[in-house]
């Protein structure tokens, strides 16, 4: 039987439950960070995608990489998946609904590209799917899970498996992760810290590695 959503302070304490256990993600998130700066800064890109309300967390990864996390830097091509309506709607129309993202990864993937994939059960067909052509078109897959084993911590290459019962603990987490690797990859650039709009007035932007 499915376990009761908790509420109040009852959902504070699963969130602090699974953060305690939380330190080998961040040395997961970290080592991502580092290692997508220098396949970003070679020119490779990083795609995204989930469902629901991992396709919002998807979308907030590639927000940060073509924007920014803290600091003033170079933009960085990423593409959320889900976030591509047109290509979303005519795919579902025209072929099986586990193509949804897995077309999109072999139209815009490259050899040593980055693919990373947010599922909280790892088991949705149309992620599973995306893993499968990723790798087969020669890309990173990495995938942000709930607990193991699910399929897609088995397809990936390397994944961050977020020990909570509750789906809501594992985005939540996930989050904790996504930025995570944002701070890692600035870290890996050599980023300042960001400077103010007054800074920035009459001087232009000056974007280090």
């Amino acid at each position: 039987m499915t376990a009761a959503t908790p509420c109040g302070h009852e959902h504070l304490a699963a969130l602090l439950a699974a953060a305690a256990s939380f330190s080998p993600c961040v040395e997961v998130a970290d080592r991502w960070g580092e290692q997508l700066a220098g396949v970003l800064v070679a020119g490779g890109r990083l795609l995204a995608a989930g469902n629901g309300g991992s396709a919002a967390q998807a979308q907030h990864l590639t927000a940060e990489l073509v924007g920014r996390y803290r600091a003033d830097r170079r933009p960085f091509s990423a593409i959320c998946l889900s976030a591509e309506t047109s290509s979303l709607t005519a795919i579902c129309n025209d072929y099986p609904s586990e193509e949804l993202f897995a077309r999109q990864v072999e139209a815009h993937g490259r050899d040593g590209d980055v693919l990373v994939l947010l599922s909280t059960s790892g088991s949705s067909p149309n992620v599973l799917e995306a893993a499968r052509r990723g790798r087969r078109c020669g890309l990173q897959v990495w995938a942000f899970t709930g607990p193991r084993p699910n399929p897609l911590a088995a397809l990936a290459q390397e994944s961050l498996a977020v020990d909570a019962p509750y789906t809501a603990t594992v985005q939540e987490l996930h989050l904790v992760g996504v930025h995570i690797l944002c701070a890692a990859l600035d870290r890996a650039l050599g980023i300042a810290p960001a400077r103010t709009r007054e800074d920035l007035d009459g001087a232009g932007a000056r974007w280090t590695a």
